[in-house]
């Protein structure tokens, strides 16, 4: 079950969304066939990636960002890209192209160093678009809590498109990520969680002046909580499931 498309298109073109999943994609695409070369990807990794210790060690602060354009592999990198698009937009639409792009490099910064002080002393390499996009998805939950989001549910062979307010989705998917946090050692992890928990609340922090500014609670009445765009209209839907009445056989 995930989320794929929101209902809302933003009122101009998101340069700045569009650019950053590019960029993610060429940068992936210039290591994509050294993936399984151990050798190549450790000296990548070990000038690009962030490592925790090193930056307790007062090296590699470059790397809280130049990590945060790498990817694992072509999941890691589709799933962040798909929640890049599918949040990115709206945001850039409210506050503007260079904003927008000065906001998702302080994401990533603020995902970066909770990383690091979830576990300091750590040699593992962390690579990743998450915790930026986290940010992304912190914004956009402050700004429009009740627009709609299509998830689609696959069991085995059958599909369903449901539509959920996105104060569901992503209030589900912080929930999950403090879960994981507190619960998982980070050495045995294998995902970035306290990255996406800190970019996440530092993406919603970063948004509240912006969400002032609009007028607050009064933004959400006048928009009643979606983007101030009329919602788009997709082919295949949310499913109906017909209703039965009482008494019906």
């Amino acid at each position: 079950m995930f989320p794929f498309r929101d209902h809302n298109p933003s009122g101009r073109t998101p340069y700045v969304t569009y650019a950053l999943i590019l960029l993610n994609c060429c940068i992936f695409l210039a290591y994509w066939g050294d993936l399984n070369n151990y050798r190549v990807m450790s000296g990548i990794y070990a000038t690009w990636a962030l490592i925790p210790d090193q930056i307790r060690q007062g090296q590699g602060f470059e790397t809280l960002i130049t990590s945060a354009f790498m990817h694992g592999g072509f999941f890691h990198l589709a799933g962040n890209m798909l929640f890049l698009h599918i949040y990115g937009d709206n945001l850039e639409d409210e506050m503007g192209h260079g904003k927008f792009l000065g906001f998702y490099i302080l994401c990533a910064l603020a995902a970066g160093l909770a990383q690091v002080m979830s576990d300091p002393q750590s040699s593992v390499p962390v690579v990743g678009a998450s915790g930026a996009v986290a940010g992304v998805m912190g914004g956009y939950l402050l700004l429009y809590p009740k627009a709609k989001i299509d998830v689609l549910f696959i069991f085995v062979i059958f599909f369903k498109i449901f539509s959920l307010p996105a104060w569901v989705i992503l209030g589900f998917w912080f929930a999950l990520q403090l879960f994981n946090g507190a619960l998982v050692p980070p050495d045995a992890a294998g995902v970035a969680y306290w990255a996406h928990i800190g970019g996440f609340l530092a993406g919603f922090l970063f948004c509240i002046p912006l969400f002032t500014r609009r007028g607050g609670r009064a933004y959400w009445q006048a928009t009643e909580g979606h983007p101030p765009h009329p919602e788009a209209q997709y082919r295949l839907s949310a499913s109906r499931i017909p209703k039965i009445k009482r008494g019906s056989q």
